[in-house]
């Protein structure tokens, strides 16, 4: 065998094996496995969809490390701890250290999911953008910022049911209706619960899930995101 047959050959040996690896990653990566295939090989030509989980996984880690340790120092609240009652939202309605956490988590979480999505998605992408969804008719349409603020500022009303507001939607074009990917950042407290999906008691989607909704309404796959188990298919 020649020098250049020989060279060929090993080429063709290395394009197998990275092939071979890269589908075994897909094959464990629920993140990869949403993706969709078109944008996923595009993505693989630099290792971009390999880097975009662990990124994102990193930015969970981050926002819970630096969330405790604002009232926790260096160890996680404990159980009792994340049931304390520390305020009152604008309804009335007690708010507790795990749901005062959870929200400061979100901040820093999102702050850094930008930051990656930026250098690492190459298509649109939007952060915490309300949707108002009519599940009968299958239609689905976004509620401005200034709307939302507006609907809020009203008070305890029920404007804002048959809305949703995804944490993460990964667009795959210029259509800001789809999702390619959908994903929400959990923060259990205490750090030993699982992260789930929210299911909602009351209106136009009781007894649904969220990523159920999320599903119907966006067409992408969705998917959590939380410090202890990284980007996680969580059935409803």
């Amino acid at each position: 065998m020649d020098t250049e047959t020989a060279a060929k050959v090993r080429h063709a040996a290395y394009v197998a094996e990275q092939a071979a690896a890269s589908a075994t990653r897909a094959a464990a990566s629920p993140l990869l496995r949403a993706i969709p295939a078109a944008m996923l090989a595009a993505m693989q030509q630099d290792h971009d969809a390999d880097e975009l989980e662990k990124q994102l996984a990193g930015c969970a880690v981050q926002a819970e490390q630096s969330g405790n340790a604002r009232y926790f120092r260096d160890r996680p609240p404990t159980r009792q701890e994340c049931a304390e009652v520390v305020g009152q939202d604008h309804c009335g309605k007690p708010v507790t250290r795990a749901m005062q956490l959870g929200k400061q988590k979100h901040v820093l979480a999102l702050q850094c999911a930008e930051k990656v999505l930026k250098e690492l998605w190459p298509a649109p992408f939007s952060i915490e953008q309300r949707y108002r969804y009519y599940p009968n008719a299958r239609f689905l349409e976004t509620i401005s910022r200034a709307k939302e603020s507006q609907l809020i500022a009203d008070g305890c009303t029920e404007e804002l049911r048959g809305t949703i507001k995804p944490d993460l939607v990964l667009h795959g074009d210029r259509d800001l209706l789809k999702s390619a990917l959908t994903l929400d950042f959990k923060f259990p407290c205490p750090d030993t619960n699982e992260p789930t999906w929210t299911r909602y008691g009351t209106g136009t989607f009781a007894g649904m899930s969220q990523r159920t909704v999320y599903e119907e309404a966006l067409g992408g796959k969705a998917l959590l995101i939380s410090p202890r188990t990284g980007v996680k298919e969580v059935k409803p």
